[in-house]
């Protein structure tokens, strides 16, 4: 089965996230479980927690089906100690949040060198940033997410991921995260057959499917390489329908939340049920 949803809006608590997703026909989603232009948030109360939990399951969304991102802010790459500091706090907060809620994954683009440090050393620091945070947390797994390569972030080729996944020490707690949009815009061409089994190929032997948690599933506005990041709906950008109905019918992609973060969210209901008509006629 392949966990089918969007990235719902938290407002007025992390409790209401459930559903709104269910409302949408939605089989799995993510959520930001605090504000995530801000690097602070005041705690989560009981009352969210239990509320958040008992409507998960009275909605039948199963744990491996939810997936938060983390915020904005953070950049566990950061070449300068104090603001490294600051971004490792707050990625902290957002992992202990999701133990709290009973989620098993945080999702966080990976960080930045801001050309003030060598790309290998930047990728050396995102690793043991991970392993602090790991540390001191106890089942919540690291989803890495593949970036489009805009400005001066890494993980905009499956070799980053797997040279980060590579130094983390607690290797049953990392994995990544495909966003579709990023990888067509770093320069991966999945809007052909041929194009996304050449892709997947190379990502199954640099990364390895048993270490794909989850994707989040976008069509590109911007080309092929472009390295920028700008999503659109399904099949209105250049992309297009291929790859979306590939992966629905390949079972190497079963198990996982499918996350639409397309830029129109009144059109979520129908992308959800055109990914499940996929599902089921495969």
């Amino acid at each position: 089965m392949k966990y089918i949803g969007a990235h719902v809006s938290a407002a007025g608590g992390v409790e209401n996230a459930p559903q709104r997703a269910k409302e949408m026909g939605a089989t799995g989603f993510a959520l930001f479980t605090k504000n995530q232009r801000q690097w602070k948030a005041k705690p989560l109360s009981e009352e969210n927690i239990t509320t958040f939990k008992k409507r998960c399951k009275e909605f039948g969304f199963n744990m491996d089906a939810v997936i938060p991102h983390d915020s904005y802010l953070i950049n566990l790459g950061h070449p300068e100690k104090a603001k490294l500091q600051k971004s490792l706090d707050a990625f902290l907060d957002e992992l202990q949040r999701c133990e709290q809620l009973g989620i098993k994954m945080l999702n966080f683009h990976p960080g930045s060198h801001l050309k003030k440090i060598s790309e290998k050393e930047c990728l050396r620091i995102i690793a043991e940033s991970i392993n602090w945070s790991l540390d001191q947390t106890e089942f919540v797994k690291a989803a890495i997410e593949n970036t489009a390569g805009q400005g001066t972030n890494m993980g905009y080729r499956f070799e980053h991921l797997a040279e980060i996944m590579d130094q983390v020490e607690q290797k049953e707690r990392v994995g990544v995260c495909i966003d579709t949009a990023h990888a067509f815009a770093a320069g991966y061409d999945l809007s052909t057959e041929k194009g996304f089994q050449e892709t997947f190929d190379e990502f199954g032997k640099i990364v390895g499917f048993e270490n794909l948690l989850a994707m989040h599933l976008n069509d590109s506005k911007k080309e092929l390489g472009s390295k920028v990041d700008r999503h659109e709906s399904l099949g209105d950008g250049l992309i297009g329908w291929t790859p979306f109905e590939l992966i629905m019918a390949d079972p190497r992609f079963d198990g996982i939340p499918l996350i639409l973060e397309t830029p129109n969210p009144e059109r979520w209901p129908e992308e959800i049920e055109q990914l499940k008509k996929l599902e089921k006629r495969d």
